[in-house]
């Protein structure tokens, strides 16, 4: 799962940043809202978590910004400012939360699930793919009830083309979604290469179908009933 923080204090990314990754999170930060519109405008998220005053902008402009773009990112307001008038305007231009500082981070590990449960999941915490059970509350993935010991590269990897199913998905996409802010996985596609071949050695190894397929050219798929 991708996250995106909008936030511009340093203290408080750095402990949300913390928490989100402890808790298998791939994250992503923008300081203010020029650096948040180039992030939004080349990548999608899981959800966004977004403080309203930005030193470069107001954070319900990107509200607007996803809502022209017609993208579908989940969108949690965190902010200071807790008046009515913020929250319902925030609510209407397309946020799915609002959680006023200062907040406890488990509380916004709770709200940051249900928004992705409810935007991706239909409300379900548990996937089924094939003889795989992925359930995203404890970001485990099992195999006849067993939890197989993926990296949260491979977890990500596999949920992403789960929720995806039999969608051909491309490298560029997977890599995107992986990457974080580490725009040396762009110069070729090795580290997904070794991603891949990990988790079909795993999955071999416990005796799982070997669910992904590689469409030549194009990227990778998980063929699913």
């Amino acid at each position: 799962m991708k996250i995106l923080l909008i936030e511009d204090e340093d203290q408080l990314s750095k402990s949300i940043l913390e928490y989100l990754k402890n808790e298998k999170y791939s994250c992503e930060v923008a300081k203010n809202y020029s650096n948040a519109i180039e992030k939004l405008e080349s990548f999608a998220y899981d959800c966004i978590l977004l403080d309203i005053t930005l030193p470069d902008g107001n954070g319900l402009n990107l509200l607007k910004f996803l809502k022209e773009e017609k993208k579908s990112d989940g969108v949690i307001i965190i902010s200071a400012k807790n008046s009515l008038d913020d929250k319902i305007l925030g609510l209407q231009l397309g946020a799915d939360d609002y959680l006023p500082k200062p907040f406890h981070l488990a509380e916004l590990g709770a709200r940051i699930s249900s928004v992705i449960r409810r935007r991706q999941f239909k409300g379900n915490s548990t996937i089924l793919i094939n003889d795989l059970e992925i359930d995203t509350d404890s970001k485990i993935i099992l195999f006849n009830k067993k939890a197989i010991d993926f990296t949260r590269k491979e977890y990500d990897i596999l949920l992403y083309l789960s929720v995806n199913k039999n969608r051909i998905i491309s490298k560029n996409a997977i890599a995107e979604h992986i990457a974080e802010d580490n725009i040396d996985f762009f110069d070729n596609f090795d580290f997904l290469y070794a991603h891949i071949k990990n988790i079909k050695k795993k999955l071999a190894k416990i005796g799982a179908k070997d669910c992904i397929k590689s469409v030549y050219g194009m990227g990778y798929k998980i063929e699913a009933k």
